[in-house]
This record gives structure tokens, sequence and C-alpha cells, in this order.
């Protein structure tokens, strides 16, 4: 396959079902997005899955990006007897206790060597998100603790997990989604507690990580820094993510399809685009919306060009380590 194009397009899409349509085939074509997304509805076998790979990036011409949402627990899309089943992340880690570090090593380094195995180089995670009790349970315990260190440390060990296995990291999601009480597929959290609160706790997670190549913003409302707009379509929010949290990595939205944000699909890409957001995701496969956002992209910036270019660097520069997959199994006792 040919290096990545020139006319690559901010947007991620999802797909129908377990198989291109002859319209995908040639939707993709011609829109060159930057990578694609899958769902459990597109997973039926193994076999059906590296063809399903092969497939999307015959399709664009090139080695795109696949991602998937494999935080293992609750939000896992590979399930047994294709990917093993993990607790989710909240309770592994209570139960892991002390040896917490190591097992969220353990966990993702599997959970990445399984996603390459189908062809899938980059995983949706770590979620670096601090949980509260008041936590909405759609995130809860897909969290990874409760303090800005424990989380820190563990999304440490996961993104040097998965990155041992050759899969690329997505960080998420920016600046911060802990706060959240309510599910952002279905409606919008505001957040009240003030600026410095943010950047002490739950945005300093996300400064600790501020070398990521990818990460994926919140559908989440800050009153101290922008009463009005969610993070994913406020100037004001990613500004602070690219100054004061000095992330100059590959930004790219949480699902344009959640109901956390207003107006409809086409205006939502737009909003999210001027703000600064460098790629917008869609994640449902729906032909129509597909066919809407694509009309209304913006050519890319040349600093999202820029970030694309080092985003696709680091992913093909990555080298699965030789790990004991056996051994990571038995450690967790999985």
């Amino acid at each position: 396959m040919t290096s990545q194009p020139d006319n690559l397009n901010g947007v991620i899409f999802g797909v129908e079902g377990p198989r291109l349509t002859f319209w995908e085939k040639a939707f993709f074509a011609d829109t060159q997005p930057f990578g694609f997304i899958l769902f459990a509805r597109n997973v039926e076998t193994a076999d059906q899955l590296r063809a399903l790979c092969s497939d999307l990036r015959t399709a664009v011409g090139w080695n795109a990006p696949i991602l998937i949402d494999q935080e293992g627990g609750r939000v896992q899309r590979l399930v047994p007897p294709m990917a093993t089943q993990f607790l989710p992340p909240l309770d592994h880690a209570a139960s892991a206790g002390a040896e917490a570090v190591d097992a969220f090593f353990a966990r993702y380094a599997i959970i990445g060597h399984e996603l390459r195995g189908y062809g899938i180089d980059v995983n949706c995670a770590p979620n670096l998100d601090i949980a509260r009790d008041h936590t909405h349970p759609f995130l809860q315990n897909r969290c990874y603790g409760r303090t800005r260190a424990d989380v820190s440390a563990l999304g440490q060990a996961a993104y040097d997990g998965l990155l041992a296995s050759g899969v690329m990291p997505v960080i998420k999601h920016m600046p911060g989604h802990g706060m959240a009480v309510a599910d952002s597929h279905k409606g919008l959290s505001r957040v009240t507690e003030s600026y410095n609160y943010l950047i002490e706790n739950d945005f300093a997670v996300f400064a600790d990580f501020s070398v990521a190549k990818m990460g994926m913003s919140a559908h989440i409302l800050f009153d101290a820094i922008d009463p009005l707009w969610p993070a994913t379509l406020s100037p004001r929010m990613i500004d602070i993510m690219r100054r004061e949290l000095a992330f100059d990595g590959l930004l790219m939205t949480d699902d344009l399809s959640m109901e956390a944000l207003p107006g409809t699909i086409p205006t939502r890409a737009m909003a999210a685009q001027r703000a600064g957001i460098d790629i917008v995701l869609h994640c449902n496969g729906n032909a129509s919306e597909m066919q809407s956002l694509a009309e209304v992209l913006e050519q890319p910036t040349p600093k999202t060009c820029q970030r694309m270019e080092a985003a696709i660097g680091a992913r093909d520069a990555l080298v699965p380590q030789s790990l004991d997959i056996d051994a990571l199994h038995a450690q967790l006792g999985v």
C-alpha cells in the first residue's frame, strides 16, 4: 500500500456492519478519512475481522489507522473467545491493590496484543478521568482511580502496555470527564468547580500525558471557563488543552452522535473544527449522516496535517516487544 496520502480529511468514520458495502468502499475512497473505528456490530469471527480491516485499508489505498474502544470490562468491543474478558478498570485496580501498576501494564499489553493480531492498531485508552462518588455509572467503573496520583500511575501503566504491544494509545476524555453526572450519550453534564481546582486535579492528569500523540475530547461543560460550549466545541477549552496542558498531539472528538452536543451532525462537526479540533469522530456508520458530514469538512490546517503525520509516524515506528503473553495471562489469572 502507498504511504499516507496528501488529501486526508480530518475525520474518522465507523462502518455499518461486518463487511463493507459497495457504497462504503466508494465513499471512503472519495472522502479519504484519517481512519476508521470499529464496534461490536463489525465483529463476527477472527477471519472476518481481519478481512474487514484489510478491506478498509484497501478502500483508501493506504495503511489507515483502525481504532476501537477496548478498555476491558464493560466497554470492550471484542469479547471471548476473540479476546480476554477483564473486570472493569476501577474494580481491577481495587482487586490488584499494591500490584495494580503491574496488573494494568499486563492488562493493556494483552489487549494490545489481541488487537494487533486482528489488524487494529489504535486503542481509545487509557481513560484518564478521575472517578467520584457522583460520577455517572456510564463512566465511573471505567475510571482507574479516585485521585490524580492513582489515575496517572495506572494510566501510564496502561499507556506503556499498549505501546509495548505495538498499539497506539488515545488518551481520553480531555481535559477530564470524571465529574460527569449525566451520560454524555444522552445529555450534557455541567461542571461548577473552580478553574484552580480543575487545573490541580482533573486537568492535571492530562498534563502528565502531554507527550501523547493522540487524545480524545470530552463532551462536558466547564462553567468556570466556558459556560456556553462543551469542551469539544469550545475554543477556550481547546486553548487550555494546548497551552496549559501542553498537549500538541492529534486531538479528536468523542463521538459526534452523542446528545451532549447541540445541533445537527454537520453543525457539530463544523463547530468542533472551528474550535480547534483536528479530527471529528462519527461512529454509527449511518450513510446519510456520513455523507452530510463529509460535505462540511474543512481542509485540515497545516498544523493538523503536521499532527496527523506525527501520529502516523509514531504508529509506524512502533515495534511490539517480545512479550510472554501466556505469562501475563497467568499473572492476572485470566
